[in-house]
């Protein structure tokens, strides 16, 4: 059996990887080195806890501290593992610090990599994101994109073997949780808009953070706000009081159950978080996107998405009332782990 070692480091990943996992079981030997790149207990064990995944068999120490301390860090601890352990390949996922470094410690050793969520764009460089993908994707042995436009921007840059469309493995963990019935109702009010914002260009300075936040507690309906430690964190720096915003309910980060229960129950989704904005499309909610660019272009068709970024007076007008109509294949039909898994084993062969 091969081995194969997994690595993971922030929320979205841990989703991904749950995935991943679980169409493994008997096919691949699998290892997991979590890098601690978030280190909020909710937003890292409670995952785990909740989607009972296995324990990882590392847990590194490298979050905080600048995006070189960190990535150099990691580097330096998962060539020692590689070196220990002697995978037969790695599988990264999409575009953190924690994929970067995995991706440049693998492909040094001459230990192939295989990007899962391979080929987005957003070409925002000023991005962290956008660079760890494009350098993840130019060492990748294969390199697993959720959609046409995703192979097409791999094209650009001459990347034309070993990419293979899947669809998106986020929606598999959708999926299953709909059809287990483990979205529950979270109704702190009849209606609302749910918010997740956390981006440094939403935060990072003080009017502009001042200025989302004075957006959200313009909106006709109220706004039921899941605060990312980080966010939590500037807005202490910056003097600024909840208590200041009478229209937003501010929450704890939430288990991912809790977070896909208040979205499923929310009149539609404000946000600058890349995933989110899939998952509010598969459950039929509207999406408003508080930055300049997105790589999930497809989510924009009709105005299911939209971006805001400059003027944000407009945020309390940007949600209709217009019936959709969804495209229920969009990025897969829930079995991307599985294609995943099978293409992986047969590399091999």
């Amino acid at each position: 059996m091969i081995k194969i070692i997994a690595v993971v480091g922030a929320r979205p990943q841990f989703i991904k990887h749950f995935s991943f996992e679980k169409s493994s079981t008997k096919k691949i030997d699998l290892i997991t080195i979590h890098t601690g790149q978030h280190y909020d207990e909710n937003m890292s064990a409670i995952f785990f806890n909740e989607l009972g995944m296995k324990k990882p068999k590392y847990k590194l120490n490298t979050g905080g501290g600048s995006h070189g301390l960190q990535t150099g860090k990691m580097i330096i601890e998962i060539e020692e593992i590689l070196l220990k352990e002697k995978p037969d390949g790695i599988v990264v996922y999409g575009d953190t610090n924690s994929t970067l470094a995995a991706s440049l410690a693998g492909s040094k050793l001459a230990i192939p990599i295989f990007h899962i969520e391979a080929g987005l764009r957003s070409y925002n460089k000023k991005m962290p994101e956008e660079i760890n993908r494009v350098l993840t994707d130019h060492v990748s042995n294969l390199l697993f994109v959720p959609s046409q436009l995703a192979t097409k921007n791999l094209q650009k840059e001459g990347v034309l073997d070993n990419v293979i469309e899947v669809g998106d493995i986020m929606k598999d963990l959708v999926f299953y949780i709909k059809k287990n019935n483990h979205l529950t109702i979270k109704k702190p009010f009849s209606n609302f808009y749910y918010a997740t914002i956390h981006r440094p260009y939403n935060t990072d300075d003080k009017e502009r953070l001042s200025l989302v936040l004075k957006s959200l507690n313009s909106m006709k309906l109220k706004v039921v706000m899941s605060i990312h430690p980080r966010t939590t964190k500037l807005m202490n720096q910056y003097n600024i009081k909840r208590e200041s915003y009478s229209n937003i309910h501010f929450i704890n980060p939430q288990s991912y159950f809790d977070n896909l229960s208040y979205l499923n129950s929310s009149n539609g989704l404000l946000t600058d978080s890349g995933g989110m904005q899939k998952e509010a499309y598969w459950l039929k909610k509207q999406c408003v996107t508080i930055r300049k660019e997105t790589e999930w272009i497809e989510t924009l068709v009709d105005d299911k998405n939209k971006l805001i970024f400059d003027e944000l007076s407009d945020l309390k007008n940007i949600f209709t009332n217009d019936l959709l109509n969804w495209n229920d294949s969009l990025y897969g039909k829930g079995n991307t782990a599985e294609i995943i898994v099978d293409t992986i084993v047969k590399y091999y062969k």
